[in-house]
């Protein structure tokens, strides 16, 4: 399941309750609550496609830096990972149908192409994690889908609220994928896989990390004008993620997993923050 990634998926949907509280006519905690456990399978099923399809493809090698891969290391056999990963996301489908049928029919449109981006991001004809694009469907899948499709099915409107606030979760998912790469540089290199990491090289991934931290504060600036402490979440959200950039940037191989957990970490309290300021205000 890769626990330490999992906060990704839920700060999405939190950053969207806290943005639906923003809404004047309320908003259906059913339907977020179906939301959390929709998003929470669909990158469930992800990092198992991506553990199958990298056994698949010869690009995971047992010794690895990163985390134990089971099916490579022979703990899990890869038809039991390839059933894990289509049984985990045809539940989250069928929660996907209940979601549609709250928020509109349309919806499937988009569900549909949630579950092909979970495939889409280890598999198929231009897997996007194997090409230096992994980071943009992180952006998209990790926060502007789900938070502006979340805030919606909760509401019933669009904001641009929810718009600047999935742009914010976003970057700051990226970023988790950012130290994982970074991390898995020499071993992705070896096997030919073409990371952002890889294509650009880690000095150019840590200044994105950088650089991806600072603008997703900088994007909550309108809100931030009418709810002034909001300012204080952002102090304490830059303070740590300036202080993950400096681990990430004096450590190497496997001393990197705890920073690619806490930045995950960060994400996810940044986005109870939120949701904490709306709350008391």
């Amino acid at each position: 399941m890769r626990l330490r990634t999992l906060p990704v998926s839920l700060a999405g949907v939190t950053a969207a309750w806290g943005v639906s509280m923003m809404n004047p006519g309320g908003y259906d905690a059913e339907v977020i609550v179906a939301c959390y456990l929709f998003a929470l399978l669909c990158q469930i099923s992800s990092n198992f496609a991506n553990e199958y399809y990298d056994f698949k493809k010869g690009l995971d090698r047992p010794g690895r830096e990163g985390p134990r891969r089971g099916v490579t290391e022979g703990d899990i056999t890869p038809g039991a990972m390839r059933d894990a990963t289509f049984g985990t996301l045809a539940v989250a489908c069928l929660i996907g149908l209940w979601i549609a049928s709250q928020g509109g029919w349309w919806l499937i449109g988009a569900g549909v192409l949630i579950a092909l981006g979970v495939l889409a991001y280890s598999t198929g004809p231009y897997p996007l994690s194997h090409h230096g694009m992994g980071e943009i469907a992180v952006i998209f899948f990790f926060g502007i889908i789900p938070v502006n499709l979340t805030a919606y099915v909760a509401t019933g409107v669009f904001s641009t609220e929810a718009l600047l606030v999935s742009l914010s979760i976003g970057l700051m998912g990226a970023n988790v994928l950012i130290v994982n790469n970074y991390r898995d540089v020499e071993d992705d290199r070896a096997v030919g896989k073409h990371t952002l990491a890889v294509i650009a090289g880690r000095r150019v991934v840590a200044t994105i990390y950088m650089m991806n931290g600072i603008i997703s504060q900088a994007v909550l600036i309108p809100i931030w004008q009418s709810l002034s402490s909001g300012w204080i979440v952002s102090a304490l959200y830059l303070l740590i993620h300036v202080a993950l950039y400096s681990m990430l940037t004096t450590r190497r191989g496997a001393s990197l997993t705890p920073v690619l957990g806490m930045t995950a970490v960060t994400m996810m309290v940044f986005a109870l923050m939120f949701v904490t300021l709306w709350l008391i205000s």
